[in-house]
Protein backbone atom coordinates (compact mmCIF):
# COMPACT_ATOMS: atom_id res chain seq x y z
CA UNK A 1 0.00 0.00 0.00
CA UNK A 2 1.51 3.39 -1.00
CA UNK A 3 0.21 6.66 1.03
CA UNK A 4 -1.81 8.87 -1.93
CA UNK A 5 -2.38 11.69 0.85
CA UNK A 6 -3.38 12.44 4.21
CA UNK A 7 -5.59 15.14 5.88
CA UNK A 8 -5.29 15.78 9.67
CA UNK A 9 -8.88 15.48 11.30
CA UNK A 10 -7.99 15.68 14.71
CA UNK A 11 -4.58 15.40 16.72
CA UNK A 12 -5.01 12.28 17.03
CA UNK A 13 -6.93 11.37 13.96
CA UNK A 14 -5.65 11.25 10.12
CA UNK A 15 -8.03 10.45 6.96
CA UNK A 16 -6.05 8.12 4.50
CA UNK A 17 -6.15 7.89 1.08
CA UNK A 18 -4.00 5.05 -0.60
CA UNK A 19 -3.38 3.29 -3.86
CA UNK A 20 -5.86 0.58 -2.85
CA UNK A 21 -8.57 2.87 -4.10
CA UNK A 22 -9.00 3.07 -0.47
CA UNK A 23 -10.03 6.09 1.83
CA UNK A 24 -10.36 5.91 5.38
CA UNK A 25 -9.96 6.78 8.89
CA UNK A 26 -7.53 6.11 11.91
CA UNK A 27 -7.08 6.92 14.99
CA UNK A 28 -3.57 7.09 16.00
CA UNK A 29 -4.02 5.36 19.23
CA UNK A 30 -4.95 2.28 17.67
CA UNK A 31 -2.03 1.10 16.13
CA UNK A 32 0.26 -0.86 16.66
CA UNK A 33 3.43 -1.48 14.80
CA UNK A 34 3.53 1.49 12.50
CA UNK A 35 4.91 5.11 13.78
CA UNK A 36 1.79 7.70 13.05
CA UNK A 37 4.56 10.02 11.74
CA UNK A 38 5.73 7.51 9.01
CA UNK A 39 2.32 7.70 7.50
CA UNK A 40 2.53 10.33 5.10
CA UNK A 41 2.70 11.19 0.91
CA UNK A 42 4.53 8.24 -0.90
CA UNK A 43 5.27 5.81 2.23
CA UNK A 44 5.73 2.60 1.68
CA UNK A 45 5.04 -0.32 3.78
CA UNK A 46 5.56 -3.98 4.27
CA UNK A 47 1.98 -6.28 4.14
CA UNK A 48 2.38 -6.55 8.37
CA UNK A 49 2.47 -2.83 8.44
CA UNK A 50 -0.52 -2.26 6.04
CA UNK A 51 -2.37 -4.52 7.85
CA UNK A 52 -1.66 -2.53 10.88
CA UNK A 53 -2.77 0.90 9.47
CA UNK A 54 -5.98 -1.57 8.16
CA UNK A 55 -7.07 -2.91 11.23
CA UNK A 56 -6.83 0.32 12.60
CA UNK A 57 -9.13 2.00 10.19
CA UNK A 58 -11.53 -0.92 11.40
CA UNK A 59 -11.13 -0.03 14.74
CA UNK A 60 -12.35 3.65 14.18
CA UNK A 61 -15.53 2.78 11.81
CA UNK A 62 -16.11 0.35 15.41
CA UNK A 63 -15.47 3.18 17.59
CA UNK A 64 -17.50 5.83 15.20
CA UNK A 65 -20.70 3.30 14.92
CA UNK A 66 -20.62 3.00 18.98
CA UNK A 67 -20.46 6.82 19.56
CA UNK A 68 -23.71 6.85 16.95
CA UNK A 69 -25.18 4.44 20.04
CA UNK A 70 -24.06 6.65 22.32
CA UNK A 71 -24.96 9.91 21.49
CA UNK A 72 -28.75 9.13 21.19
CA UNK A 73 -28.59 7.28 25.03
CA UNK A 74 -26.34 5.52 27.59
CA UNK A 75 -25.19 2.03 26.60
CA UNK A 76 -23.79 -0.62 28.36
CA UNK A 77 -20.37 -2.05 26.84
CA UNK A 78 -21.94 -5.89 26.68
CA UNK A 79 -25.56 -4.36 24.86
CA UNK A 80 -23.22 -2.12 22.60
CA UNK A 81 -20.72 -4.78 21.67
CA UNK A 82 -23.91 -7.03 20.53
CA UNK A 83 -24.96 -4.11 18.55
CA UNK A 84 -22.14 -3.77 16.61
CA UNK A 85 -21.62 -7.18 16.48
CA UNK A 86 -24.95 -7.60 14.29
CA UNK A 87 -23.50 -4.74 12.28
CA UNK A 88 -20.97 -7.27 11.13
CA UNK A 89 -17.97 -5.68 13.07
CA UNK A 90 -15.55 -7.90 13.71
CA UNK A 91 -15.20 -8.30 17.93
CA UNK A 92 -11.39 -7.80 17.87
CA UNK A 93 -12.44 -3.54 16.38
CA UNK A 94 -14.99 -3.54 18.33
CA UNK A 95 -13.46 -4.57 21.99
CA UNK A 96 -10.34 -1.93 21.08
CA UNK A 97 -12.45 0.53 20.20
CA UNK A 98 -14.71 0.27 23.32
CA UNK A 99 -11.64 -0.07 25.49
CA UNK A 100 -10.62 3.42 23.84
CA UNK A 101 -14.66 4.72 24.61
CA UNK A 102 -14.40 3.62 28.26
CA UNK A 103 -11.35 5.16 29.00
CA UNK A 104 -12.36 8.68 27.71
CA UNK A 105 -15.31 7.71 29.85
CA UNK A 106 -17.89 8.15 26.85
CA UNK A 107 -18.70 4.54 27.63
CA UNK A 108 -19.45 3.81 31.58
CA UNK A 109 -21.39 0.55 32.76
CA UNK A 110 -21.59 2.43 36.38
CA UNK A 111 -23.50 5.00 34.57
CA UNK A 112 -25.45 3.31 32.02
CA UNK A 113 -26.70 1.35 35.20
CA UNK A 114 -27.76 4.16 37.71
CA UNK A 115 -29.40 5.81 34.39
CA UNK A 116 -31.33 2.32 33.93
CA UNK A 117 -32.05 2.30 37.96
CA UNK A 118 -33.44 6.10 37.73
CA UNK A 119 -35.54 5.00 34.56
CA UNK A 120 -36.78 1.85 35.94
CA UNK A 121 -38.57 3.47 39.35
CA UNK A 122 -40.61 5.69 37.66
CA UNK A 123 -43.26 2.33 36.29
CA UNK A 124 -41.61 -0.15 38.14
CA UNK A 125 -41.41 -0.76 42.19
CA UNK A 126 -38.25 -3.41 43.02
CA UNK A 127 -35.86 -4.14 45.48
CA UNK A 128 -32.44 -4.61 45.82
CA UNK A 129 -31.93 -8.18 44.48
CA UNK A 130 -34.25 -8.01 41.65
CA UNK A 131 -32.74 -5.12 40.19
CA UNK A 132 -29.07 -6.18 40.71
CA UNK A 133 -30.17 -9.41 38.57
CA UNK A 134 -31.69 -7.24 35.96
CA UNK A 135 -28.23 -5.42 35.47
CA UNK A 136 -26.14 -8.43 35.55
CA UNK A 137 -28.94 -10.01 32.67
CA UNK A 138 -27.48 -6.46 30.56
CA UNK A 139 -24.14 -8.00 31.03
CA UNK A 140 -23.33 -5.34 33.68
CA UNK A 141 -20.20 -6.96 35.81
CA UNK A 142 -21.00 -7.63 39.80
CA UNK A 143 -18.85 -4.88 40.97
CA UNK A 144 -20.21 -2.34 38.79
CA UNK A 145 -24.26 -3.45 39.89
CA UNK A 146 -23.46 -3.63 42.78
CA UNK A 147 -21.65 0.62 43.33
CA UNK A 148 -24.68 1.84 41.22
CA UNK A 149 -26.95 -0.13 43.34
CA UNK A 150 -25.39 1.76 46.36
CA UNK A 151 -25.76 5.18 44.76
CA UNK A 152 -29.01 5.02 44.13
CA UNK A 153 -30.31 3.91 47.10
CA UNK A 154 -28.93 6.64 49.44
CA UNK A 155 -31.40 8.60 47.41
CA UNK A 156 -34.30 6.36 46.93
CA UNK A 157 -35.98 4.41 49.81
CA UNK A 158 -36.43 0.70 49.01
CA UNK A 159 -39.13 0.81 51.59
CA UNK A 160 -41.11 3.23 49.97
CA UNK A 161 -40.97 1.27 46.87
CA UNK A 162 -42.06 -1.78 49.01
CA UNK A 163 -44.86 0.27 50.19
CA UNK A 164 -45.76 1.06 46.84
CA UNK A 165 -45.35 -2.11 45.47
CA UNK A 166 -47.83 -3.36 48.71
CA UNK A 167 -50.29 -0.32 47.56
CA UNK A 168 -50.36 -1.34 43.66
CA UNK A 169 -51.14 -5.05 45.28
CA UNK A 170 -53.67 -4.24 46.92
CA UNK A 171 -55.50 -2.19 44.12
CA UNK A 172 -55.14 -5.06 42.05
CA UNK A 173 -57.49 -7.11 44.85
CA UNK A 174 -54.56 -9.49 46.02
CA UNK A 175 -54.59 -11.87 49.25
CA UNK A 176 -52.09 -11.25 51.72
CA UNK A 177 -50.81 -14.34 50.43
CA UNK A 178 -50.06 -13.29 46.79
CA UNK A 179 -49.09 -9.95 48.19
CA UNK A 180 -46.55 -11.15 49.96
CA UNK A 181 -45.19 -14.05 46.65
CA UNK A 182 -45.33 -10.41 44.50
CA UNK A 183 -43.32 -8.53 46.40
CA UNK A 184 -40.73 -11.33 46.79
CA UNK A 185 -40.70 -11.61 43.58
CA UNK A 186 -39.84 -8.17 42.99
CA UNK A 187 -36.85 -8.57 44.71
CA UNK A 188 -37.66 -7.30 48.54
CA UNK A 189 -36.59 -9.69 51.10
CA UNK A 190 -38.96 -11.15 53.60
CA UNK A 191 -38.24 -9.18 56.33
CA UNK A 192 -38.74 -5.94 54.47
CA UNK A 193 -42.16 -7.26 53.70
CA UNK A 194 -43.16 -8.30 56.81
CA UNK A 195 -42.16 -5.39 58.37
CA UNK A 196 -44.18 -2.82 55.34
CA UNK A 197 -47.09 -5.24 55.37
CA UNK A 198 -47.52 -5.01 59.52
CA UNK A 199 -46.86 -1.17 59.39
CA UNK A 200 -49.59 -0.63 56.97
CA UNK A 201 -52.22 -2.88 58.86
Amino acid sequence: MVIYGTEQVSPEVIKINSSAGLAFFIRFQYLKLVLPESICINAEFSDEEEQDILDAGMCYAAEMKAVEYLARAEQCRFKLLQKLLNKKYEKQYIERALDYLESKNYLNDVRFATFWLNSRKINRFEGRTKLCAELLSRGISKQDALSALEDFFEDTSEEELCKKDLEKCRRAKKDDEKIVKTLLSHGFSYSLVRKIMKEEE
